[in-house]
């Protein structure tokens, strides 16, 4: 039995919902590169264009066609009825983990139904739309509130308890994930060097770093997921 399991999850889980990814459209979003959008100097020098753009992805959330598929609610189900840990790490910044029913997961790149002030740094549920005519809830400013966002050129949120938990983990496991960013793409090395962790990677198409796994499966990860998942709580039995 494994003790201590670590799940990441990248893009490839959540495009099977109907989430479109960042790099959609060959990188450009109304003829915006995404660094136009999607860095610190881009919210400074258009705030309301990046602003528009957080907010059709927020109202893209609402939508009905967008619900969690098999593999989201596979991971729910192994943290539920799994006896050991399992952690759940993201790089997404949907919420489609905890629609499927995911009670504590790390969104190392933020969220979307979150915003961030910048003058007092609290971070707070926001499900609406959000421009620079709100209030910080916390201190009253105006203009400070951001999308609670990693953007290109920011640190991962939570990277040292991220990093812990993948040291401690005898079975990390990536999903949807290309393994082209970091530091995310990274830790699937941390597991095998450092934790000594059994890995297995789920996707679509080969990431870049499929030779840092020991197994390697390809296949969309509705299909895949629930059938790992059924594995794992079989040994348990």
């Amino acid at each position: 039995m494994f003790q201590h399991i670590v799940i990441l999850t990248g893009s490839g889980i959540s495009a099977e919902s109907g989430i479109r990814t960042y790099r959609g459209d060959e990188g450009l979003w109304e003829n915006h590169r995404l660094e136009d959008v999607a860095t610190p100097e881009a919210f400074a020098a258009n705030p309301d264009l990046v602003y528009r753009f957080y907010n059709e992805r927020r109202r893209q959330l609402k939508s009905p066609e967008i619900r969690p598929n098999p593999a989201h609610e596979a991971i729910a189900r192994l943290q539920r009825e799994y006896p050991g840990q399992v952690a759940l790490i993201t790089q997404n910044v949907d919420n489609l983990h905890e629609q499927a029913g995911s009670k504590q997961v790390w969104h190392m790149h933020g969220a979307l139904t979150r915003a961030r002030c910048t003058a007092c740094e609290q971070s707070r549920a926001w499900h609406d739309d959000l421009d620079a005519s709100h209030a910080c809830p916390d201190c009253g400013q105006r203009s400070t509130l951001r999308p609670d966002i990693v953007w290109f050129g920011e640190m991962p949120m939570g990277l040292e308890h991220i990093v812990e938990q993948v040291e401690h983990c005898d079975l990390f496991i990536a999903i949807g994930t290309s393994g082209v960013v970091y530091p995310a793409a990274g830790l699937v090395q941390i597991a095998r060097q450092q934790a000594l962790a059994h890995t297995v990677c789920l996707t679509l198409d080969p990431p870049v770093n499929e030779h840092q796994f020991h197994d390697y499966q390809q296949g969309l990860a509705s299909e895949l997921v629930p059938q790992l998942v059924d594995a794992l709580l079989a040994e348990e039995k």
